[in-house]
């Protein structure tokens, strides 16, 4: 049996939500997920072996499954898996990376990222049977508008990365300061501004990551902060599980976004942080 709603003199059809069923209750299906996504760890060392195009689509599919404002959907996915594209975004992405290292960063961020074993060679682009290049649309592809773009492309890569560790692959996080240059060499349209570079397949043979610690639960939960006290972290898991800072292969500065440019209050978040330094 179809439902209408009414928002602002529109239409919409309304259909039977259709809850999930996890097979046990909240708490153990949320502790189930936890430890899957417990060992989820960013990898730089890929292996060569086949991933098929049906993985990355559900992949993919799983990402769009996000929500976005007034559901604009404002993102676009681009696979690619052709070795002589894949050696065109590797050297892009290395003369980025090059500027960055010797001008772009400061002192402290290169000691940052030596205990990263981070560098401007970035084989993996070429070695990992897929890449992902994550665009943020800044129109719909009919000109119209989009709302809280960067918010909604932002929560659509947690859905990827998730899907794509749930299928036993791994990835990387990978942005190169700046991006514009997936946008030429990838062909795409003057609305799709680069947001995230994410190779995808499985690690190398003998991969290691480095022995990271997450922050503990009371460091990133506060429960009904609103007496004014503030909450004061005092606790951490210094065990040796997950990324810790190691997320992203290279992070990249936030300068001031021209006039006009600006985001609400309240909006400045990570997707921000991306469309800042690619300059657009």
């Amino acid at each position: 049996m179809g439902f209408s709603g009414q928002c602002f003199g529109m239409e919409y059809p309304h259909e039977r939500f259709v809850a999930f069923e996890p097979g046990a209750g909240p708490e153990a299906a949320a502790r189930a997920f936890y430890e899957v996504m417990s060992l989820r760890r960013s990898v730089r060392a890929f292996s060569d072996r086949t991933v098929s195009r049906e993985t990355i689509e559900w992949c993919v599919r799983a990402a769009g499954c996000a929500p976005s404002g007034a559901h604009k959907q404002p993102w676009r996915f681009v696979a690619v898996d052709e070795p002589q594209l894949k050696r065109r975004v590797r050297e892009a992405a290395e003369h980025e990376e090059r500027e960055f290292y010797a001008r772009r960063a400061n002192a402290k961020w290169l000691e940052d990222l030596a205990a990263l074993e981070t560098g401007p060679d970035k084989a993996f682009l070429e070695t990992a049977p897929w890449l992902i290049a994550v665009f943020r649309l800044s129109s719909t592809d009919a000109g119209g508008q989009v709302y809280y773009a960067s918010e909604s492309v932002g929560i659509a890569v947690g859905f990827l990365l998730a899907a794509i560790h749930h299928a036993g692959l791994v990835a990387l996080t990978h942005t190169p300061s700046p991006m514009g240059f997936l946008r030429d060499v990838l062909g795409r349209p003057s609305n799709e501004r680069a947001y995230l570079l994410i190779p995808v397949g499985y690690p190398a043979k003998g991969c290691t990551v480095p022995t990271l610690a997450r922050k503990h639960l009371d460091e990133i939960l506060v429960w009904n902060a609103g007496d004014g006290t503030p909450s004061v972290p005092t606790r951490r898991d210094t065990s040796p599980v997950g990324d810790g800072g190691g997320d992203e292969d290279t992070p990249s500065p936030q300068p001031s976004p021209p006039a006009g440019e600006r985001e609400p209050e309240g909006t400045r978040g990570r997707g921000v942080m991306i469309r800042r330094r690619v300059g657009v």
